[in-house]
């Protein structure tokens, strides 16, 4: 029997499970959670962002972006549901969505613990409750894997998202807390969320290492060699998805952390 906490979402709004419901999704990484849940029949939209699984969502008609959405499209597969995120798809286009399509399900994962009850969510509202469990089970597994490895040395690192200019994270994203499942933190450059900022002799000597993402910006191993010469610590490139996708992409994300500890603490050693 579903479980009542299981179906509200992030703005504290009460679902009633669905399992018939036509859904679009305006967010990859749940796209994504979606299929593997086996609810990729009940898709009947997603943004051309969402590509995994890539054979499965090939079928599904793309709606345009995550912020930059065909609004007619949408109303023309007459979804009882939308599943829409609060960084990712922006407030006055999900306002207008909501005046045609019954039910908007609203997402907002802060940290990886909270794929949880993400997963339950999309499970108790659109009747894939045990894959939801299956899921969950696989989760937790991968967490407590990675909080069973020997304790390290703590490390400050950077990761950066883009350059000219040069812009990281704050310590209130999820990849902070990505990083922070392995005992990792990240230096303060600022209010913003994803701040600006320049290198400096001052900067780099609180640094054990600097991590370029693969996303948005397309960092390349290249940039990072180039990087790691300049600076004169270690630069690594990350796979952004792992680092800051939630749903399916953070079960694997999980394994993901434990090589890039190994990866850290070998150019430590």
């Amino acid at each position: 029997m579903t479980n009542p906490s299981h179906l509200v979402d992030a703005l504290g709004r009460q679902h009633v499970p669905a399992p018939d419901a036509r859904i679009v999704s305006l967010v990859p990484s749940i796209t994504e959670l979606l299929c593997d849940l086996g609810l990729a029949g009940q898709l009947v939209g997603r943004t051309g962002f969402c590509i995994h699984p890539r054979a499965t969502v090939e079928a599904i008609p793309k709606v345009g972006g995550t912020k930059d959405v065909n609004i007619e499209k949408i109303r023309k597969l007459a979804p009882t549901h939308l599943v829409v995120n609060i960084d990712e798809n922006e407030k006055p286009t999900v306002e207008q969505l909501a005046e045609f399509v019954p039910n908007i399900v609203v997402t907002h994962p802060l940290v990886p613990g909270d794929n949880l009850a993400l997963a339950r969510l999309m499970g108790g509202i659109f009747g894939a409750e045990q894959a939801a469990e299956r899921w969950c089970a696989g989760f937790e597994g991968e967490q407590a894997a990675l909080r069973a490895l020997p304790r390290a040395p703590q490390r400050t690192v950077l990761y950066c998202i883009w350059q000219d200019p040069w812009m990281s994270v704050s310590k209130d994203t999820y990849i902070a807390a990505m990083l922070a499942e392995l005992g990792w933190t990240i230096p303060h450059l600022g209010e913003a969320r994803y701040p600006r900022f320049d290198w400096s002799e001052q900067l780099v000597a609180q640094l054990d290492a600097v991590l370029l993402s693969t996303e948005p910006y397309r960092f390349t191993e290249a940039h990072a060699d180039a990087l790691e010469k300049q600076l004169g610590i270690p630069v690594f490139l990350v796979d952004g998805e792992m680092m800051s996708w939630y749903g399916s992409r953070a079960l694997a994300g999980l394994r993901y952390l434990r090589e890039l500890r190994a990866m850290l603490e070998g150019a430590a050693a």
